[in-house]
């Protein structure tokens, strides 16, 4: 039997996906920046993925921008807004446990001459609505949280954060990493308070290398890339037709039975977290209930360092992640956003996070936690500290 687990780094497209990808790739392939009819027939799948895509956000077409991921799409939202706003001020507010896609722009900023503020959480990685509070200022002008951390799955209070945001000055920009959120909740921004959000379309069974960004209209922000002046100039680059027209199909299928599938995810992560309590030296990182995201339990194997555990699971065809996929190839000694909750130090090299999506079976639930029963034994028996 094969599990995979670690949907969190990336999903399984959709066969609506893949058909639409294929059509626009062999059949209708032409530039919708072209004035023949191939153009034209091209321009139409961008125009259907921006429809279907604001109204999942109940936001206008116009501020809908298509990117390569996540990563680009935090990127701009980020240094864009940044400079854009540097006559404002030069202070930003963020939190110690976003992805390295925000983390790395911030200490971008940082050289430019802005400063940043990064947030604490608590051990469920909960930022403190108190100490963004008290990180406001004057100088302040853009503010950064994301919705749900890829790591552990905290929930963190977007709504509550946009209305601190906007009741200290309306003019500071508030950015939402949603790239694990959407898809799993209903977001809407205006409702929010959110000027800026950034989604990746492979988190939710689109194809790899696309992600859009929302601008909310007069939004002051500058764009990254230059040149033919492709989505009103805003970014330019001939537009990926047949990855936008399939990120637009997984946007429509997401919300299609959001409440059904949400429901199924929490049933699914029900089961996860109640069999990882009956073993032995296993400690949750994840919330249980509501407050923490459907699709991602993180836990901890006392005694077995991460690394062996995955690749014992793997020989069994269970996928699974020590972490971030977006830092799996780099060797650091451990993960931040496990320090900032401060979990115990000799749990921190021994942790694995599982995901699921609403493809996630039962079956393969009690099949991973049938092996971990069974694996956990006997690596404890030959561990070596």
């Amino acid at each position: 039997m094969e599990a995979y687990l670690d949907n969190s780094a990336t999903t399984r497209c959709l066969e609506s996906v893949k058909d639409i990808v294929v059509k626009t790739m062999m059949e209708d392939y032409g530039n919708p920046s072209s004035r023949h009819q191939k153009g034209v027939e091209a321009e139409k799948y961008l125009k259907e993925a921006r429809e279907t895509i604001a109204g999942t956000l109940k936001v206008n077409e116009k501020e809908i921008f298509f990117t390569s991921g996540g990563t680009e799409s935090n990127n701009w939202a980020l240094i864009g807004a940044a400079l854009a706003n540097r006559r404002t001020g030069n202070h930003i507010i963020t939190s110690a446990i976003e992805h390295a896609a925000v983390i790395q722009p911030m200490m971008y900023l940082e050289e430019l001459g802005f400063r940043v503020t990064y947030l604490s959480v608590d051990s469920q990685g909960h930022v403190s609505l108190e100490e963004l509070k008290k990180a406001l200022c004057a100088e302040t002008i853009l503010v950064s949280i994301m919705y749900v951390n890829n790591e552990v799955g905290a929930v963190e209070p977007i709504e509550q954060i946009g209305k601190i945001v906007k009741e200290y000055r309306s003019d500071i920009l508030f950015h939402v990493d949603a790239i694990q959120a959407y898809g799993k909740y209903r977001i809407y921004p205006k409702r929010m308070g959110i000027d800026l959000l950034s989604v990746s379309g492979h988190k939710i069974h689109g194809p790899k290398g696309t992600g859009f960004l929302f601008i909310k209209d007069k939004t002051k922000i500058r764009p990254l890339i230059l040149g033919g002046g492709q989505q009103k100039g805003m970014r330019s680059g001939t537009d990926n037709v047949p990855g936008i027209a399939g990120l637009g199909v997984a946007a429509g299928e997401a919300y299609r039975n959001i409440e059904e599938n949400t429901a199924h995810l929490y049933e699914l992560k029900r089961r996860m977290t109640e069999g990882l309590c009956k073993l032995p030296d296993v400690k949750l990182n994840s919330g249980i209930g509501e407050d923490s995201a459907p699709h991602i339990v993180s836990a901890s194997f006392c005694g077995v360092r991460s690394e062996v555990l995955l690749h014992a699971l793997e020989d069994q065809g269970i996928y699974v992640s020590s972490g971030s996929a977006c830092s799996s190839n780099k060797k650091l000694p451990v993960s931040t956003v496990l320090k900032e909750i401060h979990l115990e130090r000799d749990l921190l090299e021994t942790t694995l996070r599982f995901s699921f999506c609403e493809q996630t079976t039962m079956q393969e639930i009690d099949y991973c936690l049938d092996v971990l029963a069974e694996l956990l034994p006997v690596l404890r028996r030959y561990t070596r500290y």
